[in-house]
């Protein structure tokens, strides 16, 4: 059993304490040995999970219309919309993306020609995804109904905006 020590004796200042090796945790997420994160490299490894989700997704709507039950079946429907936001931030991430090496490209091929390269502001950026939004709207046929809830939206903004009369 362990020794046991009078409490009225001043502990000694040389004690004997045995070290012990403190296990070390490492994260890949921050760690160089885990190598450089490339979104590119990351898609095409795990591309895999796309066809898995949407195997899912077919269960999913399978059993959603089968199902009876109000609990379950808004449980399905809440697990489904969030699956189809995922898609969808999916899509979204790759077109930036695809926008982003575009752009690059282009600014190499000027590069090569010897002309200065030429960088975007954010602001110019924002402008030039707004008008593709706007292109993409005007191609599906929903830019009017957009339109229209934009102004809806600004108009409540502006009625707070405004002092109360009374």
């Amino acid at each position: 059993r362990p020794l046991e020590m009078s409490a009225k004796k001043p502990v000694p200042f040389l004690r004997q304490v045995v070290s012990v090796t403190k296990k070390v945790h490492r994260d890949p997420r921050f760690d160089d040995l885990s190598g450089e994160y490339k979104p590119e490299i990351f898609m095409k490894t795990y591309s895999f999970l796309d066809s898995i989700k949407k195997r899912e997704k077919e269960m999913i709507q399978k059993q959603l219309k089968k199902c009876r039950n109000v609990e379950q079946k808004e449980k399905l429907q809440q697990l489904l919309n969030r699956m189809t936001q995922q898609e969808q931030a999916q899509k979204k991430q790759q077109k930036l993306r695809e926008r982003e090496l575009s752009l690059k490209r282009q600014r190499r091929q000027l590069a090569k020609q010897g002309k200065k390269p030429f960088f975007l502001k954010k602001s110019e950026k924002r402008k030039l995804e707004l008008a593709e939004k706007y292109a993409e709207l005007k191609r599906s046929g929903k830019l009017e109904s957009f339109l229209n809830k934009k102004r809806k939206r600004n108009a409540i903004k502006d009625k707070r905006r405004l002092p109360s009369q009374k």
